[in-house]
């Protein structure tokens, strides 16, 4: 493995968050706890290993500018954004939405899951459109896949 497959790795294991939360949001609806836990768990695992990846990669590919223009620009920037913006909140939602769990605290981590989960989904299912954007429906081409 190298540092240039981290994107893929990346974008598979926001892919199994983005699977995991939907699983863990359909069982809690539900009341079937007892499936939602390790659906979360499994999210959870999941979103950290994408942070470290994204962290390592970023430490040693740098930032990569995708040079989109037009109508790509346009899609692209807007949700690359929104993204990445809304990934800044959700680790700090997620531990917030955490402690009331290990509380037994179920109305306090109802009521903040119910704002960390469309945003916890979101940030996973445009970081896996953000990656097939980039690197396989629209490559720019001042950015090949391992450069």
């Amino acid at each position: 493995m190298t540092i240039s497959d981290l994107p893929a790795i990346n974008a598979s294991l926001n892919a199994v968050s983005t699977i995991f939360i939907s699983a863990g949001w359909f069982w809690i609806r539900r009341n079937l706890w007892q499936r939602h836990v390790p659906c979360m768990i499994i999210a959870l695992i999941a979103s950290t290993g994408f942070l470290v990846g994204y962290i390592v990669y970023h430490l040693h590919a740098g930032e990569k500018s995708s040079g989109y223009t037009g109508l790509i620009a346009w899609i692209y920037f807007p949700m690359l954004i929104t993204h990445i913006l809304l990934a800044f909140v959700t680790l700090p939602l997620v531990i917030v939405t955490l402690v009331p769990v290990f509380q037994r605290r179920w109305d306090r981590h109802r009521r903040i899951g119910r704002w960390t989960m469309p945003i916890w989904l979101y940030v996973s299912v445009t970081g896996v459109l953000v990656y097939f954007m980039l690197y396989h429906w629209f490559p720019p081409p001042n950015l090949a896949l391992g450069q």
